[in-house]
């Protein structure tokens, strides 16, 4: 008997991972509801509502009918629909026209399409560069107008 929401689609009859095999790919419709964690390999197309986290090595895509309200981890996620929560994603993130994102987001790489409603903070950072070091100025001690100033002699 089939099951309402969840289709898995692999073509062919090959394993996954296999040289020339189809990726798993599987989909959550919109009348599917979550409330937990979900966790998957692979690819899943998710449309549906979910109250709790992503998390995944695999990628995710979100739909047009997709209500998130938590975080979500994965390599690569493009959004749609509602989500509050944080998206960390290890390659890239897409978010959509018509997606309305309230939360943080960090990735390696970052695409935006005209009409996202974005509320929070960003960091994009493709080379994993960290801050450069600041001065600290609790050991440098300031100069007074009469002391000397000694340059090196060239």
């Amino acid at each position: 008997m089939p099951r309402t929401g969840l289709v898995s689609d692999r073509s062919g009859g090959l394993p996954s991972g296999l040289p020339g095999s189809p990726a798993l790919k599987n989909f959550l419709s919109s009348d599917v509801l979550v409330s937990g964690n979900l966790k998957f390999t692979g690819e899943l197309v998710f449309d549906g509502k979910l109250q709790g986290e992503i998390s995944t090595d695999g990628s995710l895509s979100l739909g047009e009918n997709a209500e998130i309200n938590g975080s979500i981890s994965a390599t690569s996620v493009v959004a749609r629909g509602k989500i509050t929560g944080t998206i960390v994603a290890k390659d890239r993130i897409e978010i959509k026209a018509k997606t309305e994102l309230f939360g943080d987001i960090r990735a390696a790489k970052l695409v935006i399409e005209d009409g996202v409603t974005f509320v929070g903070k960003c960091d994009v950072n493709p080379n994993n560069a960290g801050p450069l070091p600041k001065a600290s100025s609790d050991t440098a001690e300031p100069l007074e107008l009469d002391d000397p100033i000694h340059l090196p002699e060239r």
